[in-house]
């Protein structure tokens, strides 16, 4: 090995360069190649962590889930934070990648006429934007005519059996997915019953914001291509602001949960329901969950209100399962609550806002009763 002396004169030793290769390149240590390998793949990862993020979250519920969260959650926020995950949508514009229009088109169907009076329903048609049906007009000293309401629409109690399947789909925000696979394991063993998908769960998506995803559209192509019997929907979660894009022309906001607000709202949600009733399909949606956070579940109340008048005004065709009040205790947030046995399990995840394996059990259960009430999917089970 070569020496060298200082300027102080004391002899140091210099490592030889590297041999060069065949082409006069001066190959790297090890060390130094992965460790531009690693920062390289860092990089890749922060550019996608939204996509990362998502795919992790929409994993089958378990260990492996859990441990790849607890690594994705971080990756999107610093991703974020640094504003990486911009790249990626520019180059998806650019390319003409279907998922990176923006559409913020809402089609809906005409609404059905509110029963017994021949007018659209108030969530979808005009109307005070209050929940409740308009007053009726009076005049002089006549007193007021009594009008018969038509009785409402009865239950069907279509048969389905192993040769004639229900068609199921269970699609909304990412409250949806624990929810969602307890229904599939509860009705899992049932033969009758035709699981269309997966659970077809879409974070931070909602109805106020249809450039992130238009539900709207992507539901009338569902269940009119999938000849879809039944949903089991849950929007929402994202949807506690006074924002929203695809607003109709001259329409405007004037804060969330305010009239105008509420108007476009039950529009939207009515809309929804109607897409899929007038496809043939039998709704059943799942109100938010009460939350550790008690602005949000105050928020989250505000839309649990619109979703339920909603529901009412479509008796036989959507069926509201109340989520905040199943998980609640007595009206107060619970991360745990006994089972059907009577054991206290953990209903809810640490983040305080979704489910955990046994609170989407209790769901489901609820999913099921709504189900039993319009549909015979077990009298087959007796034949012969």
């Amino acid at each position: 090995m070569a020496v060298e002396t200082d300027s102080a004169g004391e002899a140091r030793r210099r490592r030889p360069p590297r041999p060069a290769t065949e082409d006069g390149r001066r190959l790297a240590s090890a060390g130094r190649a992965l460790a531009v390998t690693a920062l390289a793949l860092l990089l890749a990862a922060l550019l996608n962590a939204q996509n990362i993020y998502k795919s992790v979250y929409n994993q089958p519920e378990g260990t492996q889930r859990e441990v790849a969260l607890a690594f994705a959650g971080p990756l999107r926020e610093v991703s974020t934070a640094l504003r990486l995950d911009r790249p990626r949508a520019w180059v998806e514009s650019a390319i003409g990648r279907e998922h990176a229009t923006i559409d913020t088109e809402i089609a809906l169907p005409p609404p059905p006429p509110a029963a017994g009076t021949g007018e659209p329903a108030a969530g979808s048609g005009s109307g005070s934007g209050t929940g409740m049906p308009a007053p009726t007009p009076q005049t002089g000293g006549t007193p007021p005519t009594t009008t018969t309401t038509t009785e409402p629409e009865k239950p069907r109690r279509e048969r389905f059996t192993p040769e004639q399947r229900m068609r199921l789909w269970i699609a909304g925000d990412s409250l949806v997915i624990t929810p969602g696979y307890a229904v599939l394991r509860a009705l899992g063993r049932n033969e009758a019953v035709e699981r269309v998908g997966d659970v077809d769960g879409k974070v931070a998506t909602g109805l106020t914001r249809p450039d992130v995803f238009n539900w709207f559209k992507h539901v009338d192509e569902q269940v009119t291509k999938l000849k879809i019997d039944t949903v089991v929907f849950c929007f929402g979660g994202n949807d506690d602001s006074g924002s929203m894009t695809g607003l109709p022309d001259g329409v405007d906001l004037d804060g969330f949960g305010k009239p105008k607000w509420t108007k476009e709202y039950r529009r939207r949600v009515g809309g929804l329901m109607d897409t899929a009733n007038q496809a043939g399909a039998f709704v059943v949606w799942l109100g938010l969950p009460i939350t550790k956070d008690g602005s949000q579940s105050r928020r989250w109340k505000v839309v649990n209100r619109v979703v339920q008048a909603e529901a009412e005004r479509r008796p036989g065709k959507v069926a509201y399962v109340d989520m905040y009040g199943l998980l609640s205790d007595d009206g107060a947030y619970a991360p745990y609550l006994p089972d059907k046995d009577g054991q206290l399990v953990k209903v809810r995840a640490d983040d305080g806002v979704h489910l955990e394996h046994a609170g989407g059990d209790i769901i489901a259960r609820q999913v099921v009763r709504e189900l039993r009430r319009v549909y015979d999917l077990w009298s087959w089970q007796r034949r012969g």
